[in-house]
């Protein structure tokens, strides 16, 4: 369980509210309570009801594991389950995210977690793994750390500089959403690694014009260049659900579209 759930519940739901950017009025105006009584709820004055907790949270769009880190800290039980990915109760789940993998094929895809741990992949992912060395694909595999260590992808992603400015930008994104020690740790890690002195021509051009930043992969069979987008569950109610994402990658031209067609998978 997070630490933070040892800490006073008003102290925890000023830092949402603060990290959110809205101030005591505002968010009282759309939880529609006084601002006083907000103020009492931060100071510890006055003790939150479960269910008022619960809707300020869904108001500070506070991740589940932290939600309920709230409901503890105010004294209450958790109410979001958290079971493991191979839990009988989540084979609909599973059976989803392997349709997705599976129906994505020839082109890679994988299942990571809030950490960016590998779940799973489908078989198109395992030749862009050449290489690599064994420690970073041993599990739990973290799939930025074998993207950007000098002994895993980097020396081969053509664009490495503007994909490692890429990669910091998304996982800034998600510390500020989910304040995770963990993912700023991560980050601190990746920007510590070996970075390309400047960036070439080529990727300073794809840079302006770009509408998405691609990966552009040196492969046995010529430069790959990909697009990627994510996939997440709508409505989880579970917190492994809600930290579960798919990233799948597109051709991002007619040359990488045509050789993924041809790969024995």
């Amino acid at each position: 369980m997070n630490t933070t759930a040892l800490r006073p519940v008003g102290d925890l739901l000023r830092e949402w509210r603060q990290r959110r950017r809205l101030s005591q009025l505002d968010c009282a105006v759309e939880a529609e309570i006084s601002s006083k009584h907000l103020s009492f709820l931060e100071t510890g004055r006055s003790r939150p009801s479960r269910e008022m907790l619960l809707k300020l949270a869904e108001l500070l769009e506070v991740p589940l594991r932290e939600r309920n880190a709230l409901l503890i800290s105010a004294g209450f039980a958790p109410v979001f389950a958290e079971r493991k990915l191979d839990d009988p109760s989540l084979q609909a789940a599973r059976d989803a995210m392997e349709m997705v993998l599976k129906g994505h094929e020839p082109y890679p895809a994988i299942a990571v977690d809030r950490h960016w741990t590998l779940l799973a992949a489908n078989r198109a992912v395992a030749p862009m793994l050449a290489d690599i060395k064994a420690q970073l694909l041993a599990p739990p595999m973290n799939v930025l750390r074998a993207s950007l260590h000098p002994d895993g992808l980097a020396p081969r992603i053509v664009n490495l500089g503007q994909w490692r400015a890429h990669i910091f930008a998304r996982l800034r994104q998600q510390i500020e959403v989910s304040a995770d020690p963990a993912l700023s740790a991560l980050l601190e890690e990746l920007i510590a690694y070996p970075a390309p002195a400047h960036p070439s021509h080529n990727e300073r051009s794809e840079s302006t014009n770009a509408f998405v930043v691609p990966l552009r992969l040196a492969t046995p069979m010529g430069v790959l260049s990909f697009i990627s987008t994510t996939t997440v569950f709508g409505t989880p109610i579970d917190v492994t659900l809600s930290e579960l994402a798919l990233e799948s990658f597109f051709p991002a031209d007619a040359a990488t579209a045509a050789a993924l067609r041809q790969l024995p998978i």
